[in-house]
């Protein structure tokens, strides 16, 4: 019988990876005959396994994508003229570990968001603290923390982000406040963090959406001129997907 002092002292240690695999060890009774060293290798392998998928399941909810999106499901038959060679290597993160930024652009309903969302659950996977959040909503954010005392702790969260995911990117022409708060926080991430930004608007409109010359090369240095650029096109998917399920219907 399965001693409960050493599950009780793994779970103290909190090994609860490795107290889940002898639990699971004492009812097969094939893992009896495996050598000690055999079965203590698999409760580790165990552990080293909790440990990730514990790990993922915080930064996924630290993350608060839009989408449950992730890379095998990316839809690459659909005419967007969306490249895999290039979304593949997105997918190894290499470019988040070297502070570089992403836009993805396009029309509405292209799937810009899905995707965005889609590498911000690879990037998780890699082990990488992400936040998603649409432009909109940040800007309120800054604009009542600015009222409350919490900004500096706000920035912070922001600065100490790996990759920080901005939706909607250019949807209203930005307030004096709002454009300032925006160059702060992208000053904070330059050279420090990644930021992947979604967009109807084409980078050439950009100047129009910050309402500001100055700012607005200010913000296009620190975040264009390092940035890798998917550039969609073609039908909206979510029309495409509301046609087909009225087929199905029919």
């Amino acid at each position: 019988m399965l001693n409960q002092q050493t599950l009780s002292a793994l779970r103290e240690l909190k090994l609860y990876g490795m107290s889940e695999a002898l639990e699971c060890q004492e009812q097969q009774p094939d893992s009896h005959g495996l050598a000690f060293t055999d079965r203590l290798s698999l409760l580790i392998d165990h552990e080293i396994t909790y440990r990730k998928n514990k790990r993922l399941q915080r930064l996924l909810k630290a993350a608060q994508l839009r989408h449950q999106a992730c890379i095998e499901d990316i839809d690459y038959q659909t005419q967007r003229e969306l490249k895999k060679d290039v979304m593949l290597s997105l997918t190894q993160c290499d470019w988040i570990q070297k502070k570089h930024n992403l836009i993805i652009g396009g029309p509405t309903g292209i799937g810009k968001s899905w995707l965005a969302c889609a590498l911000g659950h690879q990037a998780c996977r890699y082990g990488l603290m992400v936040r998603y959040v649409r432009l909109p909503r940040l800007l309120e954010e800054l604009r009542i923390v600015h009222a409350d005392g919490s900004y500096p702790k706000l920035m912070n969260q922001l600065l100490k982000t790996q990759l920080l995911i901005l939706d909607d990117w250019g949807l209203d022409v930005l307030a004096r406040c709002q454009r300032n708060d925006l160059l702060e926080v992208l000053e904070d991430r330059h050279q420090t963090g990644s930021t992947l930004i979604t967009s109807q608007l084409p980078v050439e409109k950009w100047h129009d959406f910050i309402g500001d010359a100055t700012i607005a090369d200010a913000i296009l240095d620190r975040v264009v001129h390092n940035a890798y650029k998917i550039q969609l096109n073609g039908e909206s998917m979510r029309k495409k997907q509301g046609e087909d399920k009225k087929f199905d219907l029919s």
